[in-house]
């Protein structure tokens, strides 16, 4: 049956010609941006999952630029540490010299005193947009990470440790965390300690303090201040300022102000270093060691009794790492014997700094090359999901075209059948 208000023939062409202009529309889209899912009307789910692995890229490439800056900084300090080591190589060869008796002890000692200067120099300028991995006497600066508030070689992270962001952890759950690299600041300086006048503290320095006879030893353990609650019960913060006294024929003060970062172990190595040092330098058969990682074992090796006696202050500033080396003297036979056995430790105490800042950039390097290899397989990834097939959507638009050209086709004879009703009435 043939009708003059109804062409089938051409609704079918005209709807297979939307079609082919629908398809041939996306097709183009897909050519001009060089996406199969542009926006999230073409594929929502896939185009909520690019969204989210693109804001990933985004912020690992923010990383990949904390973790260069972090390895300049560490760079910066490693380099200095290495060369005071070097330095206090010199310096080890100058007390050397000075052992013997028909040398110009004033003149190595001038000498000892260049060389320190220097490396105080080289502490100064090792800083790295602002930052100076070197120094590590006052607190509150970069970072605040409790490491362990109470007990035995416990205290308190501050400025000790700068933290380097390495990544953003995402779960399966779209929870992100972010993760980081800590390196430790070491302190190479040279500057003498200052001594608190604070008394607030609830606790004693250290316990055990006494009389030690002659022959024997004593054990003074350092407890630092853990039941104040004002100071949130921290073993051991920056400030606090430790002495010993009562060691007969010693006249210096055996003090130590603790650092941000320092733990009762440190506290305890310190003063057993300082004891040794002091002892030899005025030539008395006093001698020291670490007990139990937080005490201090005093050995009386004279004939006479000592009474030893302890403090505690507040409010000092730590002396420098090195500070032991503005003191050594050679003029005299004792003060050489005494800096031989102290330089061994400072130099070890650069070493140890230089070696701690090659561990964190070596870290650091390996962690930003994974996270350049990471963004590289997420910007893969990403592609691969969203990216048009170029190829096929090229031989898809050549076909896409004929069928358009077919349809214009199809529809202009489906629109000229009801001429042929005319030939009817004729």
């Amino acid at each position: 049956m043939s009708s003059i208000l109804t062409n089938t023939s051409a609704m079918v062409a005209l709807q297979t010609l939307k079609g082919i202009n629908s398809n041939l529309e996306k097709t183009q889209q897909e050519i001009s941006t060089g996406k199969s899912v542009a926006t999230a009307r073409d594929n929502a789910a896939v185009w909520a999952i690019s969204k989210v692995m693109e804001s990933d890229v985004n912020s690992f490439e923010g990383i990949s630029s904390s973790l260069s800056l972090g390895s300049s900084t560490i760079a910066v300090a490693r380099s200095a540490s290495e060369q005071i080591t070097d330095l206090l190589s010199e310096v080890k060869d100058k007390i050397v010299s000075s052992q013997e008796e028909n040398v110009d002890r004033a003149k190595i000692q001038e000498d000892i005193v260049a060389l320190r200067d220097q490396i105080s120099s080289i502490v100064g300028a090792a800083q790295f947009n602002g930052l100076n991995l070197l120094s590590n006497s006052e607190g509150g600066a970069t970072v605040a990470q409790i490491v362990g508030n109470t007990g035995a070689g416990k205290g308190i992270k501050g400025s000790g440790e700068v933290s380097v962001l390495a990544s953003l952890d995402r779960s399966s759950s779209g929870t992100v965390s972010a993760s980081s690299i800590a390196a430790s600041k070491a302190d190479l300086g040279t500057q003498a300690l200052t001594w608190g006048t604070g008394t607030d503290l609830a606790a004693a320095a250290m316990t055990g303090a006494g009389a030690i006879a002659a022959g024997a030893s004593g054990t003074l353990t350092v407890v630092g201040d853990t039941a104040t609650a004002a100071r949130g019960g921290n073993a051991v913060l920056a400030g606090d300022g430790y002495s010993i006294g009562g060691l007969t024929g010693i006249t210096a003060n055996i003090r130590y102000v603790a650092r941000d970062g320092d733990t009762q172990a440190d506290i305890a190595k310190a003063l057993v270093s300082r004891i040794n040092y002091e002892a030899e330098k005025a030539g008395v058969k006093i001698s020291a060691e670490v007990d139990s990682n937080t005490g201090v074992k005093i050995t009386n090796n004279t004939t006479a009794g000592i009474t030893t006696t302890s403090t505690l202050t507040t409010g000092g500033k730590a002396g420098g790492g090195l500070a032991l080396l503005g003191e050594l003297d050679v003029t005299s036979s004792e003060g050489a014997a005494a800096a031989l056995s102290a330089i061994e430790g400072l130099t070890q105490t650069a070493i140890k700094a230089a070696s701690d800042f090659g561990t964190a950039q070596k870290r650091i390097d390996i962690q930003n090359k994974f996270v350049g290899n990471l963004v590289n397989s997420l910007k893969a990834g990403i592609g691969s999901l969203v990216d048009a097939d170029m190829e096929e959507a090229s031989a898809r638009l050549q076909a896409l075209q004929v069928q358009q050209q077919l349809g214009v086709q199809a529809l202009s004879i489906a629109n000229q059948a009801p001429q042929s009703i005319l030939s009817l009435f004729r």
